[in-house]
């Protein structure tokens, strides 16, 4: 009896050695939410929609992708924040929520540097000064730009998808370099930005590559400068800002992926994987790279480091231009 007794009492020790050594759960066994902070329809969602598919294929889950718009990006991004660590709600998202909004918003509902797991910087790309064709006769360069916002410092207008928007801080940080000073007409989103930009209501604006490529090709707009530090692929013939005469303005639109702080290393690993698993798909990679979107794909450790250092960026670029969220 004795020995049946410690035999059982081994068998039972042992079984809770292997239970408390195995996962709760295998992720993911159950569909995974994905917030985009901004309206359908633009850029991000575009890119978290196609992401969305290549993972639950990868994963045999569904990744269903949810708008939550407003306040820069912050209110998607604070119920992520919000939001328990175990790898059913992600946020994909551009810069705005992660390295701009707690710039220009008060008691702001979560901390940028502490409330999230960054998981990879997806796609990047750089931003095109375009001028409108009233103004392309006579605006053949960065130096023609230059010179036309000192002769009527203020007033050149500049449309931008919003305050504190990446074609905003782009353009603040354009004037701090160039010694010059444009008029900042917010839009509510790219769209209207672009709708008017072509029409002529408004003299010039930086523009994400990607959204207003169409409209270089077919002559619509015409482009002066990217923002990268090279020349875009899709744009080879259009110079950089730096090689057209003005230093630090090297700036990229991103779409990052994070989730809520303390996610599983596990999780997250099998997460990044599968992001970046997606990001090589050719036809993914195609249909990304067609439009002027780079592929990055870096780790979790580089994505965190990269964050901290465009959160002191705009910073400064926000407090120097004195902008505010209104």
């Amino acid at each position: 009896m004795k020995t049946i007794k410690t035999a059982a009492t081994a068998l039972c020790l042992g079984l809770a050695t292997l239970a408390a050594s195995a996962p709760a759960f295998a992720w993911p066994d159950k569909s995974v939410n994905v917030i985009v902070p901004f309206p359908a329809g633009g850029a991000t969602d575009t890119i978290a929609r196609a992401l969305s598919n290549h993972l639950g294929t990868q994963f045999k889950q569904t990744f269903v992708v949810e708008n939550k718009a407003g306040a820069t990006g912050s209110i998607g991004a604070a119920q992520v924040a919000r939001s328990p660590a175990d790898g059913y709600t992600l946020l994909v998202s551009s810069l705005a929520p992660f390295v701009v909004a707690p710039h220009l918003m008060k008691n702001l509902p979560y901390d940028p540097l502490k409330d999230f797991s960054y998981l990879t910087v997806a796609v990047q790309a750089p931003n095109v000064l375009v001028v409108n064709p009233t103004l392309a006769p006579r605006i053949n360069n960065l130096q023609d730009v230059i010179a036309l916002l000192k002769s009527k410092p203020g007033a050149v207008s500049f449309a931008t998808s919003g305050a504190g928007s990446s074609d905003h801080l782009t353009a603040e940080l354009f004037w701090q370099k160039s010694g010059t000073k444009g008029l900042h007409v917010p839009y509510k989103g790219g769209a209207p930005a672009i709708t008017d930009l072509l029409g002529g209501q408004v003299d010039m604006s930086f523009q994400n590559v990607n959204a207003v490529m169409q409209h270089i090709k077919a002559g619509k707009l015409k482009a002066i400068a990217v923002t990268g530090d090279k020349r875009s692929p899709v744009l080879p013939e259009v110079p950089t800002i730096a090689e057209a005469g003005v230093q630090g303005v090297e700036v990229y639109s991103w779409q990052g992926i994070a989730a809520p702080k303390n996610l599983p290393a596990d999780v997250k690993t099998k997460l990044h994987a599968g992001i970046v698993k997606a990001l090589k798909d050719p036809a993914l990679t195609k249909q990304f790279t067609d439009v002027g979107l780079e592929i990055v794909g870096n780790s979790p450790e580089e994505f965190s480091q990269f964050q901290a250092k465009e959160f002191a960026r705009w910073k400064q670029v926000i407090e120097t231009g004195g902008i505010t969220a209104n």
